[in-house]
């Protein structure tokens, strides 16, 4: 499998969501078939909300992991 990282740390809203948008839907097919995972490095607090909210009604499946000074967001093919 196939991850891609994008350290967006220091964007505020909605600058992380367009940004996180703007590359699932490049990846769209590649993250459907599951043979890709993107990771988001963030530090606003609201994008942690957002972007997952996004991600999902899109169909995806999202993880938040607090890391130490910034949260991990992954987003993948959605398992049935």
């Amino acid at each position: 499998m196939e991850i891609r990282e994008f350290d967006i740390r220091g964007q505020l809203c909605p600058a992380t969501l367009l940004v996180a948008l703007k590359e699932i839907n490049a990846n769209a097919e590649m993250l459907r078939q599951g043979s890709m995972k993107l990771c988001f490095k963030i530090d606003n607090r609201d994008a942690t909300a957002t972007i997952p909210e996004s991600a999902t009604n899109m169909g995806y499946a999202v993880t938040v992991e607090k890391k130490d000074g910034y949260y991990l967001l992954e987003v993948s093919r959605k398992t049935d």
